[in-house]
């Protein structure tokens, strides 16, 4: 039972998966060319700065071989000067003696003393000249060495800079990674990683959900419930980490887990409990049964007395529908073939003094349960309604139940919200549950009314009745 909400619910899981991963995937491959693209970055600038180291400490040695082969010239120029000047003032001071003769002491040597002082004279000042030259050229190589060692030290700082600052960048994200795995240390770091950061977002979700709700309506889900579903398994899916792609899968299971549950888990009474304490204080506990004919009032009573009497309890039926022909026989065949007490009147009799009748029977013979047929009617009809108020102001029934087809659907559930409205429904009976594929029914008319259904028809037979429970729902819609 229930295949189709299975089937829509399945589907959902698995298109919320394929949405997140195939999204997922797309960004890990934009990660993984952005950090290609960052590596080579990394390697160009790393390459060209070893270029410009190259080229600089290739040009430096050629540049210093010249200026220091300069340097030499000069020096050697100025060697070469002096002894020039010291051979000149030799030959002149030969050519002075020559001339002069030994015994002239006089005008000549006075003379001569005169160009000897001034031949002195230049040669101190071409001295002075080639030592000043000497002095500006060995400068002016110092200078130019200097310049030299400067460039070298320059371009050695640039590469190094460059290079510096490559493994700044270097440490600086590795220091970003060991912050962000420093934070996150249950989740795995790295580029290939599956959604390791990845958050689901309202753009992965909404299409999906969208579907899911118009699949619902389909399956005869009521227009609230839907929205309510939808609505849950939004707000636990959106933000939520995910890991890889099978946690998508399962928070989703768990949050339409979560959002049947709360859909289907509603207070009500604990029959158990209420017939337990009935037959503790020896007052029967009268329960009324509603709903439009056609549904199975009549089989259900029968499978409901046969329930408890196996339960060791003993139960009297009230045939309180006299509109319907053959209502009465029915009724009457179905308790003599369970082995329970029937009160029964003529057909057209007062339905209210059927129950009433029925009701102290229990009490004189000490009976735990009064189960009262009434007729079917449609929530329509004023004047069967009227009457049906007519028994529960005489009688008092502790509860009301309501019987409801779970092949009409959404019809079901509006016929619910009726009979609440005229004589507040305590709690419902579903039958023909083991025939109804959607389980739309089953999944709304308890939320609509905020009442619990409490019994399941399963089959034809008396046994065929089962207590429903939330969790068993969500299991038959969203097991494996």
């Amino acid at each position: 039972m229930f295949e189709s909400l299975k089937k829509k619910f399945s589907g959902t899981i698995g298109k919320i998966s394929d949405q997140v991963s195939s999204e997922e995937e797309e960004a890990a491959k934009e990660k993984e060319e952005k950090a290609k693209a960052a590596l080579t970055g990394v390697k160009l600038t790393e390459d060209k700065a070893i270029e410009k180291t190259e080229t600089s400490s290739s040009e430096t040695p050629g540049d210093t071989g010249a200026k220091k082969e300069l340097k030499t010239k000069t020096i050697s120029s100025g060697k070469d000067q002096k002894v020039k000047d010291k051979a000149d003032k030799t030959s002149g001071k030969d050519e002075s003696d020559e001339k002069s003769p030994k015994g002239e002491d006089g005008e000549k040597k006075s003379r001569f003393s005169f160009f000897r002082r001034k031949s002195d004279s230049k040669d101190e000042d071409s001295k002075k000249t080639s030592e000043d030259e000497i002095s500006k050229d060995g400068i002016n190589s110092k200078l130019k060495t200097a310049d030299s060692s400067t460039a070298t030290d320059v371009s050695g700082s640039t590469t190094d800079s460059v290079i510096g600052a490559t493994d700044s960048e270097k440490s600086t994200d590795s220091e970003k990674d060991k912050g962000k795995s420093g934070k996150e240390e249950d989740e795995p770091s790295g580029l290939f990683t599956f959604a390791t950061h990845k958050t689901i977002s309202e753009k992965d979700v909404d299409d999906v959900l969208f579907e899911l709700e118009l699949a619902l309506l389909e399956g005869d889900v009521a227009m609230e419930v839907a929205e309510q579903i939808v609505k849950s398994v939004k707000e636990d899916l959106v933000g939520r980490k995910i890991k890889r792609r099978s946690d998508v899968a399962k928070f989703t299971r768990e949050a339409l887990k979560k959002a049947i549950s709360d859909i289907l888990v509603v207070d009500g009474p604990n029959l158990e409990e209420l017939v337990q304490n009935a037959k503790k204080t020896g007052e029967p506990l009268k329960i009324m049964f509603v709903g439009v004919n056609g549904t199975g009032k009549t089989t259900t009573i029968s499978k409901i007395a046969d329930h408890y009497v196996k339960e060791g309890y003993s139960p009297v039926i009230a045939a309180s529908d006299t509109f319907r022909a053959g209502a009465i026989e029915q009724i009457s065949h179905h308790a003599e073939k369970v082995g329970v007490k029937i009160i029964r009147h003529q057909k057209g009799a007062d339905p209210a003094a059927v129950a009433y009748d029925a009701v102290e029977h229990a009490k004189a013979k000490k009976k735990e349960l009064v189960l009262i047929d009434t007729a079917g009617r449609m929530q329509t009809n004023i004047n069967l309604m009227d009457e049906m108020k007519k028994i529960q102001r005489v009688v008092k029934p502790d509860l009301a139940i309501f019987v409801g087809d779970a092949l009409t659907g959404n019809d079901a559930v509006e016929q619910a919200r009726k009979f609440d409205d005229a004589v507040g429904v305590d709690g419902i009976i579903l039958t023909k549950a083991d025939a109804d594929a959607k389980g739309g029914a089953a999944l709304s008319i308890g939320h609509v009314i905020n009442k619990p259904i409490l019994f399941l028809g399963v089959g034809q037979g008396y046994g065929d009745i089962m207590e429903f429970h939330p969790d068993w729902m969500v299991e038959q819609v969203l097991g494996d």
